[in-house]
Parts: structure tokens; C-alpha cells; sequence
């Protein structure tokens, strides 16, 4: 998949139970009105949403499972569960949360990696990382690439953004890590995608700014209050 998204924008089609447009056929739409507007990858969330945004569109995509457990704050493909659904959607990629944050049942990541590894070779991993220390285990594990995805929502960097100080968190993991980063998380115009590719982004992904109506509106609404 990597190859397909270099230099190239990737739309994120999520939509959680609580938000007016969850539904799996609705995100197949999505990825096609991505796909025509010039997108070249899809993430998208839960082995069903998966399985109708490939019967739409041609692209690949990076798949996740969101899902809560009791005993971790890891929600993002977080067990061997996730993985198996996945694998079974038929998704190029999987993004797991890669944090050093404890994971449900104490799963160790690496176990998680040597898992899909075994299970199917083809499928590439995305690391789903907050911190300099994540990426640089992502690396070390064997990602074949690393997302800015939690960088800013988690407990040790909760408040921070992506864009703070012209991308100053993504400069650093460019300059710590030596495969490829991709932006994302609170890239919101053209122009901090843009910059983000300038930086040396292998490429963006780009989510509630295109797929998520509800919080476009929001924005707009909350000018005037």
C-alpha cells in the first residue's frame, strides 16, 4: 500500500454509533466521493465499514477496529481480536495504537506485530503513535510506517496539537525515525496538508475535515457565538 499513497492524500471515512452518519454504506460513499476527489487510500474502522468501501472503490485501505476495554485506554485495534477482524475485511494495511500505554489483558504490541506477521505477511502495519518514544519503538517492532494519529490524545500529551509550533512534533519523529511518517490528527486545510508533504510527510491522512459533516458544521456555527 505504501507505494500507492506516496506524496498522496488519504481520506479518513469514520463514523462512530453516535454520530448521524454510521453506517457502513453511507462510508462506502464517502470513499468513492474521496476516491473522485483525488484521494489515493482510505482508513476506515470495523471489518464491515471495510468490506462495502472496497465494493465502491478501487483504493487501498488502512484499516482499525475501535473498540473500549475495562482495563486499558487502548481502543485502536487493540487485542488479537482487532487483528482477526481485520485481517478478515481484506484491508491493506492495519493501524494498531502503538503507545507504551498498557494494553487489554497486558498484550504486549510486539506479540501483536509477530501475530499479524504470521497470520498474513502481505498485510502492512501502520503504528499509531503519541510520543518520540512511540515512534521509536514502532521502528524497533518493525512497523513499516508510523501516523501521528494520537499524538495530542493521550493522558502524556493531552492538549498538544500537530500543527503547534509549524509541525514541530512531526519534524522531530522525520528526524528520529527512518521509515516512513505519515501526518495526522487535526490537519484541517489544504494548506497544513500541503505543509505537512513540504515537511517531508510520506503522505496525510486527512479525516473529520472532509468525512465528518456534523463537526464542519459545528465549526462554522461556533464562529458566531
Amino acid at each position: 500500500m505504501l507505494e500507492k499513497v506516496k506524496g498522496n492524500l488519504i481520506v479518513s471515512c469514520q463514523a462512530l454509533p453516535d454520530e448521524p452518519l454510521h453506517s457502513s454504506y453511507i462510508m462506502s460513499k464517502m470513499a468513492l466521493a474521496a476516491m473522485e476527489g483525488g484521494a489515493k487510500g482510505i482508513r476506515a474502522n470495523s471489518k464491515e465499514d471495510i468490506i462495502e468501501i472496497k465494493k465502491a472503490v478501487n483504493l487501498p485501505v488502512v484499516g482499525i477496529v475501535k473498540r473500549d476495554y475495562e482495563d486499558s485506554p487502548v481502543f485502536i485495534t487493540a487485542t488479537h481480536k482487532e487483528i482477526d477482524e481485520l485481517i478478515d475485511s481484506g484491508c491493506e494495511m492495519i493501524a494498531l495504537d502503538a503507545t507504551t500505554r498498557k494494553r487489554p489483558d497486558n498484550i504486549e504490541l510486539a506479540d501483536l506485530v509477530k501475530y499479524t506477521r504470521e497470520k498474513n505477511s502481505d498485510i502492512q502495519l501502520m503504528a499509531d503513535i503519541a510520543t518520540l518514544e512511540d515512534a521509536v519503538q514502532a521502528e524497533q517492532l518493525g512497523f513499516d510506517c508510523i501516523s501521528t494519529t494520537l499524538h495530542g490524545y493521550t493522558e502524556e500529551t493531552e492538549g498538544k496539537k500537530l500543527f503547534h509550533d509549524d509541525f514541530k512534533f512531526l519534524k522531530d519523529v522525520l528526524e528520529k525515525v527512518n521509515i516512513p511518517v505519515i501526518a495526522e490528527g487535526n490537519v484541517i486545510t489544504p494548506e497544513m496538508y500541503k505543509r505537512c508533504m513540504e515537511l517531508g510527510a510520506y503522505s496525510s491522512v486527512v479525516g473529520g475535515a472532509i468525512t465528518r459533516p456534523r463537526d464542519i458544521t459545528k465549526r462554522f456555527a461556533g464562529m458566531m457565538e
